[in-house]
């Protein structure tokens, strides 16, 4: 009888023994699926972030930087892959994956989400700040801050602004005022407060996708663009639109955003150390991208394109028509627009 129950004990000894292994197991593999969403401190991650500028852009150098700074401020806990050049889809299929959780991280153009919440026009009004770095402090203010909160309740943690570049305009033929608009077909991109800007002045904005803008200039189907010097060098706008005026009459600021999902489901230590690394990386891409600007000018100059200024005040009456236009809109656009035209 004794050496049947000490049989017994042991077969059960056995199998206890294979359950809780089992159970370690399952939870293992478990956390291996869905790193770093315990909300437990000491957690490991493997981070996806996605943007849609290319490999050589000051963007993927930013999100390069952010990437080194979770490592580094996480003592290697945090690590990060990168998918650039719109690999996982256009800004609408990101956007839609982080409100899901299944992409953590995303840095998204304030133009696109202009169409998430009217608050980000606030940032289109036309010569707002005086400079780039103007520009820059504004985004640590009350106002700016407010306007990132829009998005909370989309699932989105929008966290932080960076900035590359301001806007100009380039012409096929020379352009040296806003007369001298009027009627002229444009590539401007596809939000609606840059495309009311230009109507303003009695263009015909055209949303077209920018692989398609070289040739659309080369063929005259445009007359011109409103772009950004570093895509104006990197593909080569110099050879379609030989005229540049350097308005600089906007910002072109883009937001550091998280999943909600994601970033709520972190211990408070842990989203810390995510915030500080995207203000370390923010301001890394920016001053970096403002260093370049004197690069690109001559790059572009270098390869045949005009380069000139016009007259800001000739801008004023179509200036005042935008922010009364869009101070209507939004009680927020009005607050930030006050607070920062002088």
């Amino acid at each position: 009888m004794t050496r049947k129950r000490g049989m017994y004990f042991f077969i059960m000894t056995i199998v206890a023994a294979l359950f809780l292994s089992a159970c370690g197991k399952d939870s293992d593999e478990a956390k291996a699926d869905n790193p770093g969403k315990e909300g437990e401190a000491g957690q490991t991650y493997n981070f996806k972030l996605a943007h849609i500028a290319p490999p050589d852009h000051i963007w993927n150098e930013t999100a390069q930087k952010f990437a080194e700074e979770l490592e580094e401020r996480s003592d290697g806990r945090m690590k990060m892959e990168l998918y650039p050049g719109g690999q996982l889809g256009g800004e609408p299929d990101m956007v839609q994956q982080l409100e899901t959780g299944s992409l953590d991280f995303g840095f998204i153009t304030t133009a696109f989400l202009t169409s998430r919440s009217d608050a980000f026009s606030g940032w289109f009004a036309p010569y707002l700040f005086d400079s780039y770095e103007a520009a820059y402090e504004a985004k640590d203010s009350d106002i700016a801050k407010k306007i990132l909160a829009t998005l909370d309740d989309q699932g989105l943690r929008a966290k932080d602004y960076f900035f590359s570049g301001n806007r100009t305009m380039m012409f096929r033929e020379k352009v040296e005022t806003p007369a001298d608009i009027k009627g002229l077909t444009l590539r401007v991109t596809p939000s609606p407060a840059l495309q009311d800007w230009y109507r303003l002045l009695d263009a015909n904005p055209e949303s077209i996708s920018l692989p398609d803008v070289y040739q659309a200039a080369q063929t005259g189907v445009i007359d011109g663009m409103e772009m950004d010097l570093d895509a104006a060098v990197t593909s080569n706008f110099n050879e379609v639109t030989g005229f540049g005026a350097l308005t600089n009459h906007m910002v072109w600021p883009s937001v550091m955003i998280a999943s909600g999902k994601v970033f709520d489901a972190m211990p408070e230590e842990d989203q810390k150390i995510i915030e500080e690394a995207m203000a370390a990386a923010s301001e890394f891409g920016t001053m970096k991208r403002s260093s370049l600007e004197e690069e690109y000018m001559n790059t572009l100059k270098d390869r045949g394109m005009e380069l000139y200024e016009m007259d800001e005040s000739l801008f004023d009456p179509f200036k005042e028509e935008y922010d009364e236009q869009y101070k209507a809109k939004d009680p927020l656009i009005k607050e930030f627009i006050e607070t920062f035209r002088k």
